[in-house]
């Protein structure tokens, strides 16, 4: 048995689902669910009803996280085909990113014209990134674009062999290009699709083992590990068609950890991933005395009914796992630990990215 410990793990994809879908998840579930997994910080995404477009919208969401948060919180806004780019880029000093959905997802925010994909790139002053979610062909326009505008673009859940490729090749030239993969693309395929049936409908679906495989020779130019934490009732995922989605926060830290056991992955591998590039990327800095004491050894199985999440199942379930988190740490105040949560909705801040003197002002203007 080996305890280490993780310098302030944020994870840089999580649907809270609020507001207007809060039966699913809401701030305060889905932020005890990311300290119960050991993530002390999370990147909420806006396809929520209404989705994150506006400044308005966008300091709804704060608001709502002053009051419920468990975990520090920082939000994306998102582009949208009934929007124009200037609007969302008043968001910008202040949001984690722009969100720009480009293929098949869950909610009303596809984009599926060009000219305004660029207007938003080109109109897009950061400091966070563009993030897209960009499979296939989409993908290769977004690196044609980024060639041509400069914009600085993080590609979520990159899940195919080709799509891999293509990112190396984009990094090989130099193009501000990152890039995330999620637990469920490295440790599921469509061979587990029989046994886990709708829990495993997610965009982008799960690949083939070429595809996972794929994955885990090109970790060098994987920046981020990210869960896609995108919960859905059990009654909706028996639904035809089944929501895409599924609950992360709580098995990606085990899960990855238990790749560190196992040989797969180094401790540093992990940390460089949920810490290091993470905070750089979307200009987050960590607070201090900040972080995560995960136990590394035992074998062990999650419990459905000791989940935080709204969702309250996992595909994981019966997994074997050999790292437990123990203890969440956020500014020396213990947030979770063996088993409970011992922080307050409200005792998370809203994250704002700092550029420049790299430090991260969180909202109320504490560093």
């Amino acid at each position: 048995m080996r305890q280490v410990r993780i310098p302030a793990p944020v994870d840089v994809h999580v649907h809270l689902r609020e507001p207007g879908y809060t039966h699913k998840e809401d701030i305060t579930s889905g932020t005890q669910a990311a300290v119960a997994g050991g993530f002390t910080a999370v990147l909420d995404m806006p396809n929520t009803a209404p989705p994150t477009t506006t400044v308005a919208t966008w300091e709804d969401k704060c608001r709502r996280a002053h009051r419920k948060a468990v975990c520090d919180v920082g939000f994306f806004v998102g582009a949208a085909v009934d929007q124009i780019p200037d609007e969302v880029a008043r968001a910008a000093p202040r949001a984690v990113g722009l969100k720009v959905y480009l293929n098949d997802t869950f909610g009303p925010l596809r984009l599926n014209d060009l000219g305004l994909l660029q207007a938003y790139l080109i109109g897009w002053p950061g400091p966070g990134p563009v993030v897209v979610h960009a499979e296939g062909i989409m993908l290769a326009a977004v690196i044609g674009l980024v060639a041509l505008t400069g914009t600085r673009v993080h590609v979520a859940h990159v899940s195919r062999r080709e799509e891999i490729a293509l990112i190396r090749a984009a990094k090989a030239k130099n193009l501000p290009i990152t890039c995330e993969v999620t637990p469920h693309h490295l440790f599921l395929t469509q061979e587990d699709l029989p046994q886990l049936g709708a829990r495993a409908t997610v965009r982008p679906p799960l690949g083939t083992r070429a595809d996972q495989r794929a994955l885990w020779d090109h970790l060098p130019i994987i920046d981020c590990f990210a869960t896609d934490h995108a919960p859905h009732t059990r009654a909706e995922k028996e639904r035809t068609p089944p929501p895409p989605g599924m609950p992360g926060l709580e098995t990606a830290l085990p899960l990855l950890l238990t790749a560190v056991v196992e040989g797969r992955l180094t401790l540093a591998d992990v940390i460089e991933r949920v810490y290091t590039r993470p905070r750089r990327i979307f200009h987050l800095p960590p607070p201090p005395d900040t972080y995560t004491e995960v136990e590394l050894g035992p074998t062990w199985t999650l419990d459905e009914r000791a989940l935080f999440t709204r969702a309250g199942w996992s595909p994981f379930t019966g997994f074997p796992l050999r790292a437990r988190v123990r203890r969440t740490v956020i500014r020396g105040h213990v947030h979770f630990e063996e088993g409970h949560i011992l922080a307050p909705p409200g005792s998370g801040q809203v994250l704002q990215p700092v550029c420049g003197d790299d430090r991260a002002t969180l909202k109320g203007g504490q560093p």
